[in-house]
C-alpha cells in the first residue's frame, strides 16, 4: 500500500474488543491469570513485555503483597492499540500505554475511558528504526520506495512518521505495513520488508544484520519525545481510589530498585523475559527512567492542578498524528488536561 492504514474507527474497536470479553484472553493479549468471574476486588493489570520498572513489579509480586485483599491479575499485550480495545470493553483497569496509542484513546467526541496516571520509562534507545544490511540503506531518505513495518498506533508508528518527516519524506513515499513486533522479526527473516520500527527485544534481534537508522531518543531530543505511560481506567478512579495510590508506590519503588539494586532488577527483567542477563543488563541499559521525584516534576507527569510538561507533549503528539491523518482531529488542550489524574501524586513519594 501506499499509505498507512487509518486508525480503526472506534466501532471496530469496541466490537473487538467486546468480542474479548467473553474469552479468557482479550484479543492481542495473553492473560497470566485469570480474572476473578464474579468482579469484587479484582485488579486486572495490562503490560507488555518490555523492560521497565513494571517487570519488577510483577516478578517481585509487589502489588500482590501490598493489596492481599485483592485478587491481582496480570494481562500481557503486544502494542497498544490491544490496550485500548481492552479499555474499550471495559477489561482493564490499569495498564501501561505508549504515549502515542494514549494520545489517540482521548481524541474523537468518545474518549476511552481512562486517564494517565505514572510515567514507566521514557523512549530511548530501546526503540528504534533498522533497516537490513543488504538493502544498502544507510539513512532514512533511503527507505524511499521501500517496505517498512511498525505496529500500527505504536510510540514506534509515531517515531517512524517523525523520523520520515525529518527526512523530508512522506508517509506515502514509503510501503508501510502493520505487523506486530513477533511477525515484524518473521517478516525480516524471510526478506519480506527492508525495514522496521520496533522496540526491545525485537529490535536487539533485528539489529544482528541490520543498520539503525534512527531512534527515539535522538527523535524525542529533536522535540518528538515518546513515553511508556500508565493508564488507568475512569472505573478504578471512582471506585477505588486508594488502589491507585498503592499501585504508583510500588512503581515509585521500582524505579527506585533499578538504581538501588541493580542486579536485582537485570534478574527479574531476565526472569520475566526468559533471557540471559547480560541481555537483559543490556536492553535496560538502553531505557531512559526517572525517579519517582522527576515523574511528579513540573518537567514530566507534575501534581494535581499543575500539570507538568506531558501535557505538552501528549498534545503536540495529538497535533502531529492529526497533521499526519493518522486520527481525524487532534484532542483540544482541554480535553487533554481532563485526561490527567493526578490526585494524590505527591504523598507517594513520602
Amino acid at each position: 500500500m501506499s499509505r498507512p492504514l487509518p486508525a480503526p474507527s472506534r466501532r471496530l474497536l469496541l466490537t473487538g474488543a467486546l468480542a474479548a470479553a467473553f474469552s479468557t484472553a482479550v484479543t492481542g493479549c495473553s492473560s497470566d491469570s485469570e480474572a476473578s468471574a464474579g468482579g469484587g476486588r479484582r485488579l486486572r493489570i495490562g503490560y507488555f513485555a518490555f523492560p521497565s520498572g513494571d517487570l519488577i513489579v510483577k516478578r517481585r509480586k509487589l502489588l500482590e503483597k501490598a493489596l492481599p485483599e485483592h485478587d491481582v491479575s496480570w494481562i500481557k499485550f503486544d502494542s497498544g492499540a490491544g490496550v485500548n480495545q481492552a479499555f474499550l470493553g471495559r477489561s482493564l483497569d490499569i495498564a501501561a500505554l505508549g504515549s502515542s496509542p494514549f494520545a489517540r484513546g482521548i481524541s474523537g467526541s468518545s474518549p476511552i475511558p481512562y486517564k494517565v496516571a505514572w510515567i514507566l520509562d521514557v523512549a530511548g534507545e530501546n526503540e528504534a528504526l533498522v533497516a537490513r544490511k543488504d538493502t544498502g540503506i544507510t539513512g532514512v531518505a533511503g527507505l524511499k520506495g521501500r517496505t517498512v513495518a511498525t505496529p500500527f498506533a505504536s510510540t514506534s508508528h509515531y517515531s517512524l512518521l517523525a523520523a520520515l518527516e525529518r527526512a523530508g519524506l512522506r508517509a506515502s513515499d514509503v510501503k508501510l505495513v502493520d505487523l506486530q513486533p513477533q511477525a515484524i522479526l518473521a517478516a525480516w527473516q524471510r526478506g519480506d520488508i527492508d525495514a522496521a520500527y520496533v522496540w526491545l527485544p525485537t529490535l536487539d534481534e533485528l539489529r544482528k544484520n541490520g543498520t539503525q537508522l534512527a531512534s527515539s531518543k535522538e527523535i524525542g531530543a529533536a522535540g518528538r519525545p515518546t513515553l511508556d505511560l500508565a493508564v488507568v481506567s475512569d472505573d478504578l478512579i471512582a471506585r477505588d481510589p486508594q488502589v491507585i495510590d498503592t499501585w504508583r508506590k510500588v512503581q515509585a519503588e521500582a524505579l527506585r530498585l533499578l538504581k538501588s539494586d541493580p542486579d536485582g532488577a537485570v534478574r527479574d527483567v531476565a526472569a520475566e523475559l526468559n533471557i540471559p542477563a547480560a541481555d537483559a543488563r543490556a536492553q535496560l541499559d538502553q531505557g531512559v527512567f526517572l525517579t519517582p521525584e522527576q515523574v511528579a516534576s513540573a518537567d514530566w507527569l507534575g501534581t494535581d492542578g499543575t500539570p507538568g510538561r506531558l501535557l505538552s507533549y501528549v498534545t503536540d503528539t495529538g497535533r502531529f498524528l492529526a497533521g499526519q491523518r493518522q486520527i481525524d482531529a487532534a484532542p483540544s488542550p482541554d480535553a487533554v488536561r481532563k485526561a490527567f489524574y493526578l490526585k494524590g501524586l505527591p504523598d507517594v513519594l513520602k
